[in-house]
């Protein structure tokens, strides 16, 4: 069984922009060999969102997609709601600010008082009841073939993304089946997610039969909000934290970790997989190649 296929940029609704020069910075330096060298930097900038009147978070972020994080921020912490009618979306580049307008009048100011740092790069935040409904998610039961996750990993290892340009970055990717179809990345893994989270709201899309692919840590900050997102499946190169773990098997969202080549872990869900593939016919990832302006 052959189960890598042909990369196709074009498959992506949404794929990274590695050579857009706004989020990168060309910065010289020293190597290790006393050489000058020129490398690019991610940029970091801040955005401050506000939900109508109220000023709700300023986030470090690279800067793309601005409207879709909002939303998906706003969306995950509980301030947007699935049927609130979104009127208007305002990002003001200059003054780095996004308001998102409401049909329905808001008011957060107790809820802001309790905020939680959270483990991710570029210290996210959320907010103190970030548990509250997670009780009542019900995932669907959306089998999940084996096969579709060896083409996923191989797929999105392969696009040119701006981790292999510049590094310091997260991505995450909404999958449905073995296509990946929108890739966001940032300096945190939370508001890659958010960004995902955001796009999904604009565009209605359905969850029940989707994947979350993320490069970063399984921690229970990705668990919450892919559940409360709806979508039953989370995968990641990377490795878990107890917490997330424990909280994926409390709502029977399948937690699947440590995917490279043949192998993966799945800690939690087993039950929604079908091993339709046999890791033998599975080709081992090749080593990483080094990026720009580094040697390995």
């Amino acid at each position: 069984m052959q189960l890598a296929q042909n990369l196709d940029i074009g498959d992506y609704l949404i794929a990274p922009e590695p050579s857009a020069t706004r989020l990168t910075r060309a910065v010289q330096g020293v190597d290790h060999n006393g050489d000058e060298t020129t490398i690019r930097v991610v940029e970091e900038r801040p955005l401050t969102i506000f939900l109508n009147k109220q000023e709700i978070v300023t986030a470090m972020t690279i800067g793309d997609y601005p409207e879709y994080l909002a939303l998906g921020f706003l969306r995950n912490q509980h301030m947007v709601r699935d049927d609130d009618e979104i009127t208007r979306v305002d990002y003001d580049e200059e003054l780095e600010t996004v308001v998102v307008r409401t049909a329905r009048s808001t008011d957060y100011e107790e809820k802001m008082r309790r905020k939680t740092r959270t483990s991710g790069c570029a210290v996210g935040t959320v907010f103190g009841d970030m548990m509250e409904g997670l009780g009542d998610v019900v995932l669907a039961d959306t089998p999940v073939r084996t096969s579709w996750l060896y083409v996923l990993s191989a797929k999105i290892n392969r696009t040119p993304s701006l981790y292999l340009e510049a590094g310091a970055i997260h991505g995450t990717v909404l999958c449905q089946g073995d296509r990946p179809l929108v890739y966001m990345e940032d300096v945190g893994r939370h508001n890659a997610v958010d960004k995902i989270a955001g796009w999904m709201l604009s565009e209605k899309a359905t969850s029940e039969d989707k994947i979350l692919y993320t490069t970063g840590r399984l921690t229970s900050e990705m668990v919450i909000k892919t559940a409360m997102m709806g979508i039953p499946v989370l995968a990641s190169r990377s490795g878990f934290t107890a917490w997330g773990v424990e909280i994926a098997q409390q709502v029977g969202l399948t937690l699947i970790g440590r995917m490279k080549g043949q192998r993966f872990v799945c800690l939690s869900g087993e039950e929604r997989l079908i091993r339709d593939a046999d890791p033998a016919q599975v080709a081992e990832e090749p080593r990483r190649a080094g990026r720009k302006g580094s040697k390995t």
